[in-house]
């Protein structure tokens, strides 16, 4: 079944426009083959637990791959949420970098543009440990093992609810890359702006969503005025084009939305 439809704006800007790989209800493939002729990009949002996993097995791996040299896609793949990379329980932080090194060994034959990770809190807040010198040290050896099999540029560590400042140490130590995510900054009272100068010279990839009544990850018709136009601007005049720009949404009717507040910029 072929789902694409006819509103694209793949190749029309000098960086690449990405999606997440949850826009229609159904499986992997089903959504790289719905979106390859609309984006650029597509985030693999993978998962992995006891109970249920949607890691990809090699014979899906290698149609993934046949269709990104196909549609001319690359893919950026998430690195699964429920992890833990500075708990305090080093069995609890080991089994978090396990987990992201099975994402990692399954797609590494896709050549992934960037690999998002979340450095979660204790817990949720400004301040994401009550011993930040114990947390921040788990980090950094969980980026060191991460490092023996990710190049340090394509580990992306993401903005979350806590000041970025906090952690990007361990960012410019180990020389990886930021994921700007817009909408978590609109959500947790950031100013977008501040980030944009502090940050883009390092970041590779930038998630986009709106906020709409304190929930994140709808279209971007929910972005404040302005806001959408000046990060347009900023990718699009800069130096480096060598980024990912995913509207990180997960359904077909905030797609479209999207699609078409994007379209007036193209």
């Amino acid at each position: 079944m072929n789902f694409k439809g006819d509103l694209s704006l793949k190749n029309r800007f000098p960086f690449r426009l990405g999606a997440t790989s949850y826009i229609i209800p159904a499986d992997l493939l089903s959504n790289v083959n719905f979106l390859a002729d609309k984006v650029d990009d597509i985030e693999l949002v993978l998962f992995e637990s006891d109970e249920i996993t949607n890691l990809p097995d090699a014979a899906t791996v290698k149609m993934l791959k046949e269709m990104a040299e196909r549609y001319d896609l690359t893919y950026t793949v998430h690195l699964p949420l429920d992890t833990w990379m500075g708990h305090e329980d080093e069995s609890v932080r080991q089994r978090s970098v396990d987990k992201c090194l099975r994402v990692i060994e399954c797609t590494a034959p896709l050549s992934p543009f960037a690999y998002v990770i979340h450095f979660h809190g204790d817990h949720p807040g400004e301040s994401p440990s009550l011993d930040l010198a114990r947390w921040i040290g788990g980090h950094r050896l969980s980026v060191e093992r991460l490092l023996r099999d990710v190049n340090s540029r394509d580990l992306c560590v993401e903005t979350l609810d806590y000041a970025y400042d906090l952690i990007e140490d361990i960012v410019s130590d180990y020389g990886l890359s930021v994921c700007l995510d817009i909408g978590h900054l609109l959500l947790c009272g950031h100013a977008p702006g501040d980030y944009l100068d502090r940050y883009l010279p390092q970041t590779r990839v930038i998630h986009i969503h709106g906020v709409e009544d304190g929930h994140d990850h709808r279209s971007l018709s929910f972005l404040p005025t302005g806001l959408l136009t000046t990060l347009i601007d900023r990718l699009v005049n800069g130096s480096n084009n060598s980024r990912v720009l995913t509207m990180e949404i997960f359904d077909e009717g905030a797609l479209n939305q999207s699609l078409d507040v994007l379209s007036s910029f193209v």
